[in-house]
């Protein structure tokens, strides 16, 4: 079975609305589950799983930092908020030759519950 067919089946199997984009990249789109713009991408030897976050805000920066940090350190079981140019995103990798439907439904379940779990906390943030 290739990785695309592999993450294809655990995407039906979860039941998770999404599309795919090109051969080894998909965006969940299920707000019932929380995620939405929830991109997985598939390239030897890695699934990535990816979601914007937030705008970096202007102000407050060092603070929001210190809470990201945290956040990383105590509060997520899968994946790390990360920058990606102005963007706070929110990333996991997984081994493609390892994977399994429970570690992949694991990493997507944990990436949904951090963005509704946090998302008190870094609101303050978003407005400048």
């Amino acid at each position: 079975m290739t990785i695309k067919e592999r993450i294809q089946g655990y995407l039906f199997k979860l039941e998770l609305e999404h599309e795919q984009v090109d051969e080894q990249t998909w965006i969940i789109h299920d707000q019932e589950a929380g995620l939405n713009q929830v991109v997985v991408c598939a390239e030897e030897p890695l699934v990535v799983i990816r979601v914007k976050v937030m705008r970096l805000p202007e102000h407050k920066r060092p603070q929001l930092f210190e809470d990201l940090l945290r956040l990383n350190a105590t509060d997520l079981v899968h994946g790390a908020y990360a920058l990606e140019n102005e963007d706070i995103i929110l990333v996991d990798t997984l081994e493609i030759q390892t994977l399994d439907l429970e570690e992949f439904q694991a990493s997507v379940e944990a990436v949904g519950l951090a963005l509704a779990q946090h998302y008190p906390l870094l609101a303050k943030y978003m407005t400048d």
